[in-house]
């Protein structure tokens, strides 16, 4: 989070690879809509008379008929390799003309009507301008996209279930004799594939003949949102979670509450919320929003430090230094009254924000930044908080096991309302040998400059999945205060990859602790610290290549082939 008190600051030979990834070896440092009038104008093409290759089957589809009489239509071949953000990771070509959207074209779902792919096949076709979706033991014909599901637990699986991890989200698109074949294993496979066709249509009309095979390098991607300090409307809310599903990022965190407003409507705490939230229908949408576009939603709920608004109507709750004087946005956590409270708002907040049975069920804790762990001498200028943590863990407690503790009995509160994957900020955790943060909790490592913080690399010695919310790389601070400058998509695409959590340099550790499994990705960071310095419109347009750049990075970490000033053209058209 933003401080406002901190210092200064090698594929396969048959492969070929995408225009935006080097091979191995080579290793260094928008809204969901139709296509625009212009690019199907160029794609929809008249059918002409027959060809034999409408009677080749497209790999991957061995079960499907084809229709030898309908047909087959004709277009300008289309070139090059795939041109999509994030790349593909394989490519590869044939001999063949490709795949455009012609005239007659159709979306054919073998699996039927009611099938987990219906929606992703109905979206594609609209994506493409309106094609015709057809269901059910169809002929497939020259000019056609199929939408298959792979293996067995991809069409036992309910709609729209958050994937497991980054082998749920591959998927294969196979163009071969005037036809498309996108396969996957799960529904969230085949969404991806659909934002692959749509992007490639918008860049280069269509896609080029051959197989594309593609999967995420880290399983986590995505964009946290600072709606506390300035209030975004459910309309730019909802824009923004059509335009991150287009670069297949998968994660929405909500900062909801802290010092300047609480965003959601309360019924517990109606007196906490501000004049300006959202309400908990609207909150609703979002989710079921999210939910279409395969986006898990995080919602963050920051203690014991960031509850200015809450504590605003609970006074008595506020922490005191020895000399009497508030710490703003501190509650007391000695107080035998400020669990019940919080944990009232988490409670229902937890209801509020639903997951499907079985599915990851998010959660992020906060606890960063209470400012009495800042203190140089906090027994004496917190003695309430050392009376009780000596207390609670003995002659030699701290505040830093009082604050452990206090994350903790939080945990166990949203865990007990179905939360299962537990996040809290790296200055939430300490070494202490009183008590240790869960060992479940995730550590989402934002920042190291500030004195005392722990470097990311003990976190994974300690056997911790770390994520990466690099303030170096992946902070846009409204107003750059406090020596924030705001990150620029060149930068991230450049000089960042999901090691370099900290600072500049990759992080020290064995490459074994950095894999998807211990860094399982990174999340783009809007904080509205200085709330009118950017208006929703500003902030849409200067985070909209920073994202870009991160869905390539945390899709494929490898050094990226285009150059910057060509990913930014081809960002802009597609």
């Amino acid at each position: 989070m933003s401080n406002p008190m901190r210092p200064p600051r090698a594929p396969r030979p048959s492969v070929s690879p995408s225009p935006l990834t080097r091979p191995r070896a080579r290793q260094g440092p928008a809204a969901r809509s139709a296509l625009p009038a212009t690019v199907l104008a160029g794609a929809l093409l008249l059918l002409t008379g027959c060809s034999d290759a409408a009677d080749t089957e497209s790999p991957g589809s061995t079960s499907a008929k084809v229709n030898p009489a309908a047909p087959t239509p004709s277009w300008a071949p289309v070139t090059g390799t795939p041109q999509v953000i994030p790349a593909v990771r394989d490519f590869r070509k044939a001999d063949g003309s490709g795949w455009r959207p012609s005239g007659g074209a159709r979306v054919v779902v073998p699996a039927g009507e009611k099938s987990n792919v219906a929606d992703e096949a109905q979206l594609m076709a609209r994506d493409l301008g309106g094609l015709t979706v057809v269901y059910g033991d169809q002929a497939v014909q020259p000019g056609d996209i199929e939408v298959k599901l792979t293996g067995k637990s991809g069409a036992g699986q309910a709609n729209n279930v958050p994937v497991q991890g980054a082998d749920d989200e591959a998927y294969t698109l196979t163009a071969r004799g005037t036809r498309l074949t996108l396969t996957a294993p799960t529904d969230a496979g085949v969404f991806y594939g659909t934002r692959t066709v749509k992007q490639a249509v918008r860049a280069a009309g269509g896609l080029p003949e051959g197989t594309i095979e593609d999967r995420p390098d880290r399983p986590q991607r995505g964009m946290s949102l600072d709606n506390a300090r300035k209030p975004f409307t459910q309309d730019w809310i909802e824009a923004r979670l059509r335009e991150i599903a287009d670069l297949k990022l998968n994660q929405f965190q909500l900062h909801f509450s802290d010092d300047q407003g609480f965003r959601i409507q309360s019924d517990t705490h109606p007196e906490v919320v501000s004049a300006d939230h959202l309400t908990k229908a609207q909150v609703r949408q979002i989710i079921k929003v999210a939910r279409s576009l395969h986006i898990s939603v995080v919602p963050e709920l920051d203690s014991p430090g960031h509850l200015g608004a809450v504590l605003e109507h609970h006074p008595d709750l506020l922490l005191h230094r020895a000399s009497g004087s508030v710490v703003p946005g501190a509650i007391d956590i000695s107080n035998p009254k400020a669990a019940p409270l919080i944990d009232s708002l988490l409670k229902e907040m937890s209801e509020l924000f639903t997951n499907p049975k079985g599915a990851p069920a998010y959660w992020h804790l906060g606890g960063d930044e209470y400012q009495a762990l800042l203190s140089s001498t906090p027994a004496t200028t917190y003695p309430q908080l050392t009376r009780a943590a000596r207390q609670k863990y003995g002659p030699n407690g701290t505040l830093e096991d009082l604050a452990t503790g206090w994350l903790n009995d939080r945990q166990k509160t949203v865990e007990g309302q179905g939360k299962n994957r537990i996040e809290a900020w790296n200055d939430g955790f300490f070494s202490s040998p009183a008590v240790s943060a869960d060992k479940n909790r995730m550590v989402d490592y934002w920042t190291g400059k500030e004195s005392g913080k722990r470097d990311p690399a003990l976190f994974l010695r300690e056997g911790r999945n770390v994520m990466n919310f690099n303030d170096e790389f992946l902070y846009y601070v409204l107003g750059e205060p406090n020596q924030f400058f705001y990150p620029t998509g060149q930068r991230i695409y450049e000089n960042w990859t999901p090691r370099v959590i900290r600072g500049t340099q990759s992080v020290a550790v064995p490459s074994s602790m950095t894999g998807p499994d211990r860094i399982p990705g990174a999340r783009f960071a809007i904080w509205c610290d200085r709330s009118q310095a950017q208006t929703p419109e500003q902030v849409a347009a200067g985070i909209r290549l920073p994202l870009a750049a991160l869905a390539q990075k945390t899709w494929d970490s490898r050094t990226p082939a285009l150059s910057w000033t060509d990913f930014k053209a081809l960002a802009n058209r597609v």
